[in-house]
């Protein structure tokens, strides 16, 4: 009976050197990984115009620091009466660091009774979240809340 012996890959030095080299390329490569400001600032505007967004009425609730951030707990709360006079007709979650920057919409009527939503979001690294209602008056006001992500979601490879 005839023996054949499988190869056992052996690289030679030159190989190594170009695989090492190559690996050096592709790791200073720019890789669209993370909305950054113009994508945020562009996301918004999209959503609600040109409108002065006003701080307050808006609470963002996320735990100081999440250690994954493929699934992290987030509560937005806005305060409203929710009458057919006064209430949040949509609220927006927007995210600095995402590859895309709104990661959520959700509308409400005054039928909603209350304008809370609790939900899940990945999160690409340690970032401050942004929530931003338009409320029945057109008028806009935000909330934003940081966390620290230990271990990112929302990454390219």
């Amino acid at each position: 009976m005839m023996s054949v012996e499988h190869p056992i890959f052996s690289p030679t030095r030159r190989q190594l050197l170009t695989a090492g080299s190559g690996a050096i390329v592709i790791s200073t490569l720019p890789l669209k990984a993370i909305a950054d400001e113009v994508d945020l600032l562009r996301a918004r505007t999209e959503l609600f115009g040109n409108g002065a967004i006003q701080e307050g009425r808006v609470t963002v609730k996320l735990p100081p620091i999440a250690e994954n951030g493929h699934s992290v707990p987030i509560t937005v709360t806005v305060d409203s009466p929710m009458t057919a006079d006064d209430y949040v007709k949509r609220v927006a979650i927007l995210s600095p660091r995402n590859p895309l920057p709104n990661i959520a919409q959700h509308h409400f009527t005054p039928l909603s009774g209350k304008a809370e939503v609790s939900s899940r979001i990945r999160m690409s690294g340690t970032q401050a979240i942004q929530a931003v209602a338009e409320m029945s008056d057109g008028s806009l006001w935000s909330g934003s809340m940081e966390t620290v992500v230990t271990l990112a979601a929302c990454v390219v490879l």
